[in-house]
């Protein structure tokens, strides 16, 4: 299933952040920041990517559903969703 670059608009927004916040981490670390702050930081990213994720796969999912797409092997989706676990 191709993804629609229109309907990952929010997923794509989401990711952006992500990457600027692992910037910020990065740079915490290089600056000596306290641990508490970096790992807090880490906390924000490691969600965000979760939630792309998720938010992946439940496109996927929704896609699947209402066009019964044959070509989309559901037992996949599941393994890739249960991967995020």
């Amino acid at each position: 299933m191709e993804l629609d670059p229109t309907d990952m608009k929010p997923v794509i927004n989401r990711l952006r952040r992500a990457q600027g916040q692992l910037a910020a981490v990065t740079r915490m670390i290089e600056e000596g920041k306290d641990c508490k702050s970096v790992v807090t930081q880490l906390a924000a990213v490691s969600s965000a990517l979760d939630k792309a994720g998720f938010s992946i796969i439940a496109t996927a999912l929704q896609h699947c559903l209402a066009q019964d797409d044959p070509s989309v092997d559901k037992a996949e989706l599941e393994k890739l969703f249960l991967s995020l676990a």
